[in-house]
């Protein structure tokens, strides 16, 4: 019998069981697999073995799965162990004196046996841990502190004896209260409930403190209380105390024996200068010479120099001044001729290093060395090892212990070199797959027409090479050239296209040269060349500085020309007209009257150039055309200004039939001039549309002004209309864009109204209001607007800029007048209220409009007499006063609003608080004053005389 391996129906059954890990052609698609495979938490069986089997085909897939059965691992052990560490902390925090070293080694070695702290309920026992250690070190700090106050105090008493005993006597009182006062802080220290815990030495530290402060204080208040006694009485004995006692001596009249002055010191005796100068020289002699052999490295020649300095200094040292002693000491020091310096300096950095060597691994918890770190530090130590056992005798016992704990590190740096080293592995097989997947991509994409997708996929190539992971400089030497090779070739296609498209542009650029160099700028050509290059910049993209350098020289000829074309229609409006100059002038006169501030001056200036602009003003030649647009101070439209917002209409004059409607020269031109189209990448564009279309008003503003008015056409009359074939009359030209009035049909209008219509209308007039003449005299768009005003003649761009701006600063003007005024009204009526005098109350004229005579009269009678309103109709009136303003309410009366609405809702036939806040405000008004109504009145009539 021949037995057959099941091991390849296993390999199948894993296989389908991860996904199809184990046929994935790639490991980055193997390992997402396996990570897919994880989410779904399989069992621990089926992840080991796919463990064993995948552990021999692929290692980086492998270790997804090594990393999760630990994971697994760690999470059944560490239950146990965080039970067992839950019940030392419960054990350490039930005892009544803790030590912090045991609370804060508990939290050391749980982390060290891997206890998760960072759950329950590990993590509140932490916390309760931190708080009893945090309150022990606060109870230390505030008992070392009271110490230190207790030695201050001390201090203030001595301070005082030293002065005279009256003002010790001021201040008694205040140091007999601090006394108390720290007695009664040190007791509170020691009923602390971390009091036993604290180190043994603080409680009798404290007692001590105590002791010596009372014993200081008992005596300072005995021999005061004794001064006292002394200075009411020349018989009783003085106090003990210097001061006071001959400060009570002088007061009696006794003679003070003066203080035996400080016996003088013997004087030195005087040094030859020529033996000093011998010193000196001698001194000097040998520290050039020990200065000498320092610097030239010679360690036995130093050794003696020194001795020699020394041998000098026994002699002489007393005869050498300040600055050779210091250059004597410096000097030494350099030579290292204390006893045993040069073993003991190298015995000290050994010792130093091994302690940071040991240090490696017993850092706290979150501060651990990474790999890369670890590695650096280690040869960092091993260097300054090496540098220490050349200035000194080796030390075999250190070095043992350096090395071990060097070796130990090491273990770090190996297991971060294994994970760089499989990382690398991964990384590498990554970027492999990529360039497959893009030359895949190149062979299928060879002929794309959408290159903007085309260019997008080469980027995103392009991010995910850069972000496939670090490798070496051999392997990544060894890909770049395989890389280059596949991405150029996938750019290929699209640099070509970019290629063309550049060509083509600049074609484009050429042909808008030359539409720019003609003396009549082409808008339907610019237009359409335009469009040309949007569809260009669409279709294939470029680099942003390229295509904004290509747009910039294509957009430089029309710009140049249209910039021509301004100069000239600028030129061609310096002749301004008469009815311009006399708006000009109007406008001038309307900003110096808005400068002066008065209202009056203002609103007759206005009127003024409302007249300038309606043409009353005699002009030399009248225009027929219709004026521009103005727009009055006040808001509201005057005559000739309804077309202000919207801009200048296509209107014909009442009486004049549709044949001979003129539209209106800007309405035309900007139906014929195109808008200048932006680039497909964001690149700002010119609309010269606007332009186009005010250069051909300003032309139709200038041209008519000097040609006679037509007479009025007489009115079409409609005429009904006759369907039979036989008499049809030729039909009229369809209006271009734009002319006409606003409402005229395209088509010529419906069957009755002089047009051919549709083939589904009835003839005749409507039945009803609309089928009249539109154009008659006295018939509006539906038969019910009076006839339009005559506007005046129209005006220049110059002309209409200046008034509209004019008329706007009057507005904001005459706006900020008002609000003056408005606010002078308001404080004139609280301030006639505070001094209850009805003589300053404000007239009807000046409180506005929202104030009616009768209102001001039941103010006036509030406010002349002595306050007789009650506080709560006063309250209740303010309340209504506010609600009726919609401002807001003080936080403390909110309830009392909510109530008050309340009431309001039970009681809808009384009329609302908008429609008697002027009698709620006299009620206010007949209370007394006071400060916080008076300015919760204020904000509310502040809203109220503004409606």
């Amino acid at each position: 019998m021949t037995s057959t391996s099941s091991k390849p129906h296993d390999l199948q059954a894993l296989d389908t069981l991860t996904g199809g890990a184990f046929t994935a052609p790639t490991s980055g698609e193997r390992a997402a697999r396996i990570r897919d495979w994880l989410a779904g938490n399989p069992s621990s069986e089926q992840m080991q073995e796919v463990f064993k089997e995948l552990s021999g085909r692929d290692k980086g897939a492998a270790r997804l799965l090594r990393e999760k059965l630990d994971e697994i691992k760690r999470a059944k052990g560490q239950e146990a162990i965080a039970a067992e560490w839950a019940q030392k902390a419960e054990t350490l925090l039930a005892q009544s004196k803790l030590n912090i070293a045991d609370a804060l080694a508990w939290q050391r070695d749980a982390a060290k046996a891997g206890a998760p702290l960072s759950r329950e309920p590990l993590a509140g026992l932490k916390a309760q841990l931190a708080e009893r250690v945090k309150g022990i070190e606060d109870l230390q700090h505030r008992a070392q502190v009271h110490r230190e106050a207790a030695v201050l105090l001390a201090q203030r008493f001595e301070v005082l004896s030293t002065k005279g005993w009256k003002d010790a006597q001021a201040a008694e009182e205040s140091l007999r209260a601090d006394v108390t006062h720290w007695q009664q802080q040190a007791a509170d220290i020691v009923a602390d409930a971390n009091w036993n815990s604290l180190d043994a030495k603080f409680a009798p530290q404290l007692e001590a403190s105590k002791s010596q402060l009372l014993v200081v204080s008992d005596s300072f208040h005995g021999a005061l209380a004794q001064a006292v006694a002394a200075a009411a009485d020349a018989a009783a004995p003085l106090p003990p105390v210097p001061v006071w006692a001959d400060e009570l001596r002088a007061a009696r009249g006794e003679v003070v024996a003066p203080k035996p002055a400080a016996p003088a010191r013997p004087a030195a005796p005087k040094v030859d200068p020529a033996v000093r100068a011998a010193a000196q020289d001698a001194v000097q002699a040998a520290l050039a010479k020990l200065e000498q052999e320092t610097a030239e490295g010679h360690g036995k020649a130093s050794a003696g120099a020194a001795a020699a300095l020394r041998a000098v200094l026994k002699e002489h040292g007393k005869l050498v001044d300040a600055p050779l002693e210091a250059r004597v000491h410096a000097a030494l020091v350099a030579a290292g001729e204390l006893e045993g310096w040069q073993r003991w300096s190298a015995d000290k950095v050994r010792e130093d290093l091994v302690a940071k060597a040991e240090g490696l691994l017993k850092r706290p918890e979150g501060q651990a060395l990474g790999g890369r770190k670890m590695q650096e530090t280690l040869r960092a130590l091993r260097d300054q090892w090496k540098q220490a056992d050349q200035g000194g005798v080796p030390n075999h016992a250190l070095w043992k212990r350096f090395d071990e704990a060097c070796n130990e590190a090491h273990k770090v740096v190996e297991a971060w070199l294994e994970k760089v080293r499989a990382d690398a592995a991964e990384h590498r097989a990554l970027r492999v797959a990529l360039i497959e997947e893009v030359k895949a991509w190149a062979a299928a994409h060879a002929g794309a027409t959408d290159l903007k997708a085309h260019n997008r996929a080469l980027h995103q190539f392009a991010d995910r090479w850069r972000d496939a992971g670090h490798v070496g400089e051999k392997v990544f030497a060894e890909l770049q050239p395989l890389w280059n090779e596949a991405f150029g070739a996938a750019r290929a296609p699209f640099e070509t296209a970019q290629k063309a498209s550049v060509e083509r542009r600049q074609a484009m650029i050429a042909e808008a040269t030359e539409l720019g160099a003609q003396p009549m700028l082409r808008i339907d050509a610019v237009k359409a060349l335009q469009q040309r290059w949007q569809h260009e910049a669409q279709s294939v993209p470029l680099d942003r500085r390229h295509e904004q350098k290509l747009w910039d020289a294509f957009r430089a000829p029309i710009d140049e020309a249209f910039n021509r074309k301004t100069v000239e229609r600028e030129k061609a409006s310096a002749a301004m007209s008469e009815h311009d100059r006399h708006v000009l002038d109007a406008s001038k006169a309307l900003d110096a009257a808005n400068a002066g501030g008065d209202a009056q001056k203002i609103r007759a200036a206005i009127a003024g150039l409302e007249a300038a602009l309606r043409g009353e003003v005699p002009a030399p030649a009248p225009a027929t055309t219709i004026d521009g647009p103005s727009v009055g101070a006040t808001g509201v439209e005057a005559p000739g200004q309804a077309a202000a917002e919207f801009g200048e209409s296509a209107e014909q004059t009442p009486g004049s039939s549709d044949a001979e409607a003129t539209p209106s020269a800007p309405a035309a031109a900007a139906a014929d001039a195109p808008d200048l189209v932006a680039p497909a990448d964001g690149a700002d564009a010119s609309a010269r549309s606007d332009s186009a279309a005010h250069e051909a008003g300003e032309a139709a503003s200038v041209a008519p002004a000097a040609a006679p008015p037509k007479p009025a056409p007489k009115p079409v009359v409609a005429m009904r209309g006759d369907d039979r074939p036989s008499s049809k009359k030729a039909e009229a030209a369809p209006a271009a864009r734009g002319t006409g009035r606003f409402g005229d049909r395209r088509d010529g209008g419906r069957p009755g109204a002089g047009g051919p219509g549709r083939p589904n209308d009835r003839g005749g007039p409507r039945p009803d209001a609309r089928g009249g003449d539109r154009g008659a005299p006295g018939g509006g768009r539906f038969g019910d607007r009076p006839p339009r005003e005559d506007r005046g003649p129209r005006l220049g761009d110059a002309a209409f800029r200046a008034q509209r701006e004019a008329l706007e600063r009057a507005d904001m003007a005459l706006r900020k007048l008002a609000a003056q005024a408005h606010g002078e009204a308001l404080t004139q009526v609280l301030g006639a209220w505070e001094q209850r005098d009805a003589a300053r109350l404000p007239s009807v004229q000046e409180l506005g409009r929202a104030v009616t005579p009768a209102v001001r009269t039941q103010w006036s009678q509030a406010v002349g007499t002595a306050p007789t309103a009650a506080a709560s109709d006063a309250a209740e009136a303010l309340l209504r006063l506010e609600m009726a303003a919609e401002v807001p309410t003080p936080a403390e009366q909110l309830d009392a609003r909510r109530a008050l609405q309340l009431k309001l809702l039970t009681k809808r036939g009384d009329p609302t608080p908008a429609q008697t806040w002027g009698q709620d405000a006299g009620k206010v008004l007949a209370a007394a004053h006071d400060a916080a109504t008076a300015r919760r009145l204020q904000n509310a009539l502040k809203a109220l005389l503004r409606k």
